[in-house]
């Protein structure tokens, strides 16, 4: 019981170290929503698009509070033509995608690092599905349930109905 009290500890402070001195927060006094907060970035407008494409506006304006895991405009880029492609033409499809970057509850750059260190470094995203949360190579890295991953790339990115964090890649199937 000691050791696995000191193994958390130390987790946990190897994440803080590693991310502080790796990422800092952006937080400002969010003007809008999350999905207002995403649309004016330029470096996340597009997953603010998908958003909109897949029918998920209702949803992630809601009260929340939510937490999007928000490809950057790059990682979609890094997805294949043809299947950016198929997952436009099937919103159902980019919804169940999109699904997996959502949780509820708000988890900013310090409850990630506690949930980190918790012993059990999961999220349930709003479909069901589990990410999990690690540090591999400075980072703050989640890989679903198919083991696709994704780091941390920004962090606190503030709604009024929740927080996006910036990753650098899709979730896909």
């Amino acid at each position: 019981m000691i050791m696995k009290k000191i193994v958390l500890t130390v987790m946990a402070v190897l994440a803080i170290s590693l991310l502080s001195n790796n990422l800092f927060a952006q937080a400002t006094t969010p003007k809008g929503d999350v999905l207002d907060t995403l649309s004016a970035s330029p470096d996340y407008n597009v997953s603010a698009a998908m958003i909109r494409a897949a029918g998920l506006t209702v949803t992630v304006r809601g009260a929340g509070p939510y937490t999007i895991f928000a490809p950057s405009n790059t990682a979609f880029s890094n997805i294949p033509s043809a299947k950016l492609d198929n997952l436009m033409k099937d919103p159902a499809n980019l919804a169940t995608v999109l699904k997996g970057h959502v949780v509820n509850g708000k988890y900013d750059k310090a409850t990630l690092i506690k949930t980190l260190g918790s012993g059990t470094p999961t999220l349930t995203t709003i479909d069901g599905k589990i990410l999990t949360l690690s540090v591999t190579d400075k980072h703050l890295t989640f890989t679903d349930s198919q083991g696709n991953k994704a780091k941390v790339i920004a962090f606190d990115m503030l709604g009024t109905n929740g927080v996006a964090i910036g990753i650098d890649a899709v979730l896909t199937k």
